[in-house]
């Protein structure tokens, strides 16, 4: 029986389905994570054949004990995954040190992580990529910006989603951000692109070979949401389109994946770009080497009728699936944000709209910085019915 070590298999609170599949494949799955085993749901309990409870996930040593401890009481760890951005590091530096040969290992993580080590591969792939600087002084800033014109927008080399990424302006608002920089962080500042973000997430085998591909699109930019505290939405589409599947496929190809889940973004210019492409090209934005965040497995799954937490499992305990994919439909999400005013009432939406409805909650609150605070997903045939879906359910009173 192989053994699988799932890091934090209780956040997000969608992954122990990942779980549930392996251990209906066969598989040891072994938990490790910070929550008590007794505030577990019972649903993740059936899905781990065992759970090591650590302090905190953030101490390096005390999840290291834990693989240690399943080591000398299951044998050799076949797979370590969280599945998570988060622990992308931490999870490979793991594999690293107890020889776990299946997953990215510590030496791959500069390429994977840094977002302008990214670029060279992109490149490679043939996909053209935004002029950057790294961010290292005022004047060098300004002398970039004169090069690229405002604005350009300034992020850490080495972050998750949105968080603490600026757009700025004007030299009012250089001078601003370095005052609000993180200290003792690499940033790195790019021209802006006027593009909508288009994704390509596929489950990919042990060749670097896709057994599934969609993708979605988010009109409004995550960074956006986060800075402005607004409503956000984006969607997994109907069918994916040939050019973000080429992109993505030359992508795998270029960054060496296999045997993973990967969410990989483009942006599709709303415009023509000199030096980057003519309106509605594709061109690169950053990879991520894990399903897309928060719900999107869901979506993904109510958009094409299958399962991905299946195909995902699959791939790692056979190296292919049987799992069909069935009639496809565009799936929207819209995360409303408290204290808005807005025109239709939940009860409102879910009269309209509750026929085409798969998931309806409250956010967690580590999520809706992103997400915002109600979410609701649904499921529709055309791009038409879906804008109307978007236009109800985030008008506000005048």
């Amino acid at each position: 029986m192989k053994n699988f070590i799932f890091i934090s298999p209780n956040f997000p609170t969608n992954y122990w389905m990942f779980c549930r599949e392996l251990k209906k494949n066969g598989l040891n799955v072994l938990g490790i994570g910070d929550q008590p085993y007794e505030e577990l749901s019972p649903d993740l309990k059936n899905s781990l054949n065992e759970y090591y409870k650590v302090s905190n996930l953030e101490n390096d040593d005390e999840v290291y004990r834990a693989v240690a401890f399943f080591i000398f009481k299951h044998g050799r760890i076949d797979w370590l995954e969280s599945n998570n951005e988060y622990w992308l590091e931490r999870d490979a530096k793991l594999r690293t040190d107890f020889n776990i040969p299946t997953g990215f290992q510590a030496s791959d993580i500069p390429h994977i992580k840094f977002k302008s080590r990214m670029k060279e591969y992109y490149t490679k792939a043939g996909i053209p990529v935004a002029r950057y600087h790294m961010v290292d002084n005022l004047e060098n800033c300004l002398a970039f910006v004169k090069e690229v014109n405002y604005p350009v927008v300034a992020k850490p080399d080495n972050g998750v989603g949105a968080s603490h990424t600026f757009k700025i302006k004007n030299d009012e608002d250089m001078k601003n951000f370095f005052e609000l920089k993180w200290p003792n962080t690499q940033y790195i500042m790019e021209e802006f692109i006027d593009g909508e973000v288009n994704s390509y997430d596929a489950i990919v085998d042990s060749n670097g070979e896709p057994m599934f591909e969609t993708g979605n699109v988010t009109p409004m930019s995550i960074m956006d949401i986060v800075n402005e505290n607004d409503n956000s939405i984006y969607y997994i589409l109907k069918n994916l389109p040939e050019d973000t599947r080429k992109a993505g496929r030359a992508t795998l190809k270029s960054f060496g994946v296999k045997s993973r889940f990967v969410h990989f973004e483009f942006f599709r210019l709303l415009s023509d770009h000199e030096g980057l492409g003519k309106k509605g090209d594709i061109i690169a934005l950053e990879v991520n080497m894990r399903p897309s965040g928060g719900f999107t497995p869901d979506m993904i799954d109510f958009a094409h009728s299958t399962d991905v937490y299946k195909i995902w499992a699959d791939m790692i305990a056979f190296d292919r699936s049987t799992m069909p994919v069935g009639q496809h439909a565009y799936c929207a999400f819209a995360g409303r944000r408290d204290g808005k005013d807005f025109s239709m009432s939940h009860a409102n939406i879910m009269e309209k709209y509750g026929a085409n409805m798969k998931m309806v909650d409250r956010i967690p609150d580590v999520l809706s910085g992103a997400m915002g605070n109600q979410m609701y997903v649904a499921t529709f045939e055309s791009q038409e019915e879906m804008d109307a879906f978007y236009k109800d359910i985030l008008k506000c009173n005048e």
